[in-house]
This record gives C-alpha cells, structure tokens and sequence, in this order.
C-alpha cells in the first residue's frame, strides 16, 4: 500500500545448514553461540514447534521444553488452574496433574499467590512456576532456554541444586545458554554454533573459551584516538594495547598484556613524570604504574623531553583482572613533582577481558593459632 510500484523482495535466511550430533541419555548437554546463530531455533525443532526442511530427528523419550517465558499458559486461569492444565500438555493425566498440584506451588514459592491469574504475575513468578511445572514432569529429556536469568536470586540458586541433581540422574538436559559458567559447571559436553554451523562440539571448557574467543573477536580499533587539552604543554598523540603482539581492546585471561603511550612535546620538559591509573568501568581502582624519562642518544639532554621529540612509554602488565571493562587514566608531571601537573586525562582507553571466573573452592584460616582440636568434657558429650 505504501509502495505500489516496488516489486516483492525476498530474503533467505539459513538458521542452520547441515547440523548433526547426538545427545545421550543422562547427560548434560550445552548449545552454546552469539544471537541469531540458530540456538533457540534448533532448540524449537528438537521441541516439535518447527519441522526441519531436511533431515530427521529422533528423541527416544518423553519431552518437556521450557523454551520461551508464557508458553502454555492462559493469562485468565489461576495459577492452580495452569499447573493442571501444563501437567496434561505435557502427557500426564488430570489426576497425576492434581497430584503434583502442591509440589508445584511449594517449589514456586507460590503459596500466597496460587489462586491469582496469571495477567497479575510479574515475570519472575511466571519463571518460578513454569520451571517447577518442568521439574514435577516424569519428561526424561528437558529442553531449556536461557529464561532463568528473570527469576531472583534465591530462585536462581534453586535452580542451580536442582541441575546439580538432575546431572546426577539419568535424565537428559539440553541446555541454551549465554552463561559460560553454567556450561563448564554442569555440562558433560557443549556445542557452539556460529552462523547456523557447529564449530566445536566437545569438551565444554573449551567450548566455553572459544565462544568468549568468538564473541570478542571483532576489531574495536575504530574508538577515537585519545585527545589532550587545546594549549596543553605535552600532548598524548596515541595510546593502546598489545596482546601477542597486535592491537586489541578486548583480551582474554591471563593472555600477555602490554601498555603503549606516545607523548610530543611541543616546547622542553624538565623531568617529565608519566603515571597511569588502571580502573574498573564503575571507577575503582585496580592499579597504576609510573615510568621517567630515560636518557637515550636522541634525549641526549638526560631528564629533559625535548621540543618536538616524541616519547614512547611501555608497560608490561600482569593480566589477572577478573572479566569486565577497564579505563586507562594518565597524568603527566614536570620536575617528578605531584604540584607541578602538566596533562590530566580520565580516559585514554578502554578495554574488556573475557573469561570464566575460576571458582575458588578453598576454605583458609585467617589464624593458625585458633585452629585446636579439644577433647569434650563426658557433660559435654
């Protein structure tokens, strides 16, 4: 209606080409993959809410999927109603649904609120109730999406104790999911895809890792060049990272991690002092370094910067920063003296590290003279 004269254009979109693997019994299988790389597509199909164009599929037991927030729900049924009316959905009989009416609404936590309709819920009581309608099921193959993330807290952790569980039985988990963590904590294996193609199926640590690889593997070197002040007695012309030997804003854990600087001075500089503050995204602080000017050939002039020179500053940096994003700050002194500022910059870059965060696990005595073992009185006893 608004274009009569456009011809119809159409578009193909291959959400997954040629995908095959197997999932057994009793494991605990994680698909793993950027957005739009046909995770929750093919999550549908294992489901029975898409049909595949070619090939086959084969599930040998019974199935509850617990893909997207709602499904199956009527929003003007009471939540006692819903759980009676998923329990049939999902195969079992009226009377086995009533049965597990209270297990339901206990696990929930939903006591209070079990005789309301669900348009009053907020999400996070749809999350709870949905979940513990899949748990209560006999299915012997769950099919999850990653719509855990809406519940609270406590609930989450929950969730967690029942996966721990569930890995431990013969029921088989099919798991979509963004967090890394999850994977290599209950996944027997895990499978990456990337634009519709199975990149790594195996062992899930290093299918975690390379899809943190993935995700960061696009160049952020378009980011402005740091600036100094119009008029400012020394000028920062570029900053940057170094990991293995090539620019990056985004690096991994523990890979190698080197700071560059390079300064101009238009006019000469006695005792120029360079420091460098490294802080979280929130503005706390993690840690600085400081560097002098050292003499060379070309500053012949010892701990001067000459006019028009350029110098370059470099740090080596231990990488144990936990995941997440990071700000450069830098100053520049004249005479090593903190009361003669020269440049103030509160961001000369930014950068992210990837990663699983390691679980510590380790329980430590703050003090060795507390730890005693004493025998008990037979009062005591």
């Amino acid at each position: 209606a608004l274009h009569p004269f456009q011809g119809p254009e159409t578009k193909r979109l291959e959400a997954l080409s040629g995908i095959s693997f197997d999932v057994h019994r009793g494991e605990f299988f994680g698909i793993v993959g950027r957005n739009g790389t046909g995770k929750s597509t093919l999550l549908k199909i294992l489901a029975s809410i898409y049909r595949p164009e070619s090939g086959s599929i084969r599930m040998a037991g019974s199935v509850a999927p617990f893909i997207e927030l709602g499904v199956g729900f009527n929003a003007d049924l009471t939540a006692r109603e819903n759980v009676i009316l998923n329990g049939v959905l999902m195969g079992l009989s009226r009377e086995q649904a009533a049965e597990r009416l209270e297990a339901v609404i206990e696990f929930a936590e939903l006591e209070e609120f079990a005789d309301l309709k669900l348009k009053n819920y907020s999400s996070g009581m749809l999350v709870r109730l949905a979940f513990a309608i899949m748990i209560q099921s006999d299915a012997e193959i769950l099919l999850i999406d990653e719509v855990l993330a809406v519940g609270d807290a406590a609930f989450q952790q929950k969730c967690k104790d029942v996966f721990h569980e569930i890995r431990g039985s013969d029921r088989t988990v099919v798991l979509v999911t963004h967090d890394m963590t999850a994977v290599e904590e209950y996944c027997h294996r895990a499978m990456l895809l990337d634009k519709g193609d199975i990149v790594l199926l195996g062992d899930p640590d290093e299918v975690a890792h390379r899809y943190l690889r993935i995700n960061f593997a696009d160049d952020d070197s378009s980011r402005p060049h740091p600036s100094s002040p119009a008029g400012a007695e020394i000028r920062l012309l570029d900053a940057w990272l170094e990991s293995n030997g090539e620019r990056t804003t985004n690096v991994e854990q523990g890979a190698s991690l080197e700071f560059h600087a390079i300064f101009e001075a238009p006019a000469a500089i006695e005792g120029p002092n360079f420091g460098f503050v490294v802080t979280t995204a929130e503005g706390v602080e993690v840690g600085g370094f400081a560097a002098g000017l050292k003499p060379t050939t070309e500053t012949a002039q010892g701990d001067v910067f000459p006019a028009g020179e350029q110098v370059r500053v470099r740090a080596k940096l231990a990488n144990r920063f936990a995941p997440g994003r990071y700000l450069v700050q830098c100053w520049v002194h004249r005479n090593h003296s903190f009361a003669e500022p020269l440049l103030a910059l509160p961001r000369v870059l930014d950068f992210v590290v990837y990663g699983v965060p390691g679980t510590v696990g380790l329980v430590t005595i703050a003090d060795q003279s507390e730890l005693i073992a004493d025998w008990l009185e037979d009062d005591e006893r």
